[in-house]
């Protein structure tokens, strides 16, 4: 068994459209943080500390080391990550739409296929006809829960700035297709399922034609759906199918999509 990374980290030494910040408590200074925490559950505890006073001492503790501590700011789309409809909006099939914590597992572990679009370039989209041509050429039927993979090689712009201005979309069309065939999650390994946002929304103002904006997040009003983004590595697959994928994303409450570590099980 070969299990092959497909997840890209939270940075916060990336320019982004929704930064992170990871506040770093070293092992060292976590004596300190320790001192802190404990003087503060006492009366005028944080003002003795302030003026020096400690509890403990780094020669108290082991090594003079407490655990590392990091503390993440992140929008949840940040990383590799899952969309729950819930994202896409507040209502889907004429129901509350599903959060994160809601999505059924089964939709998160499942068989694998990987298309192949490396042939794409911004700014070309994948439509219903690139997706039918795909699944011919590697001459694989869908089956219901089977979790799709839009390979582009945009994860290798990851870091730069075409990683968040030109890259390879998915048309809506596209997308419905694959839900006609009982699919339930997909994934690309670019910034979004749609194609980039500040052409898309340049778009949209210029026409102020509804279907201009997020049209494939926006199907999830419709259709039940999830799909992973900045997904990795997808090119590491070494054949189109015949592999499980592994998405499970982390609960939390009330948000519209969670972390995930994904990875293809070959």
């Amino acid at each position: 068994m070969k299990i092959i990374d497909l997840s890209l980290p939270i940075d916060d030494t990336l320019e982004e459209t929704h930064g992170a910040k990871i506040d770093r408590i070293t092992h060292a200074a976590g004596v300190d943080h320790f001192n802190w925490v404990v003087m503060g559950k006492q009366p005028g505890g944080h003002e003795r500390f302030e003026k020096g006073e400690r509890v403990v001492k780094p020669e108290e503790i082991p090594d003079a080391e407490m655990l590392g501590l990091e503390i993440v700011h992140s929008s949840v789309h940040m990383g590799t990550h899952v969309d729950a409809p819930y994202h896409y909006g507040s209502m889907c099939e004429g129901k509350p739409a599903k959060q994160i914590n809601d999505v059924p597992l089964e939709w998160c572990y499942s068989d694998g296929v990987v298309l192949d679009f490396t042939h794409k370039k911004f700014p070309q989209e994948i439509s219903k006809q690139d997706v039918i041509d795909a699944f011919t050429k590697i001459n694989y039927t869908l089956k219901p829960l089977d979790i799709v993979l839009f390979y582009t090689g945009g994860d290798e712009n990851f870091g730069k700035p075409e990683y968040i201005t030109t890259y390879v979309g998915v048309k809506s069309e596209a997308v419905e297709y694959l839900l006609d065939h009982g699919i339930k999650m997909m994934g690309v390994d670019t910034l979004g399922l749609d194609k980039p946002c500040f052409d898309m929304f340049k778009e949209f103002l210029d026409t102020r034609q509804k279907d201009k904006i997020w049209p494939s997040h926006f199907l999830g009003r419709k259709r039940e759906f999830c799909h992973m983004e900045r997904l990795a590595n997808l090119g590491a697959i070494p054949k189109p199918f015949g592999f499980k994928v592994s998405c499970l994303p982390v609960k939390i409450r009330e948000a519209g999509a969670g972390w995930c570590r994904a990875a293809a099980i070959v």
